[in-house]
């Protein structure tokens, strides 16, 4: 089941950064820390105990090319 367009337009990433997300068929990916959070029933389960952390941890910038 595909999200409300509207919904995925105005979901955030809850870590104070409070970044904008990418909606994938079965999750929701931060685009500045990469945490995904999984969709449920079509439902985004935005709850920081539930996401996988990104590559540097919730909230903590990628940067692609850093040299980290």
């Amino acid at each position: 089941m595909a999200l409300d367009s509207f919904l995925a337009e105005v979901l955030a990433c809850p870590c104070a950064v409070h970044s904008a997300v990418r909606v994938h068929p079965d999750c929701v990916e931060c685009i500045t820390c990469q945490s995904t959070f999984p969709i449920r029933h079509g439902i985004p389960v935005m709850l920081l105990d539930d996401a996988m952390p990104g590559p540097r941890g919730i909230g903590i910038p990628v940067h692609e090319g850093s040299g980290e």
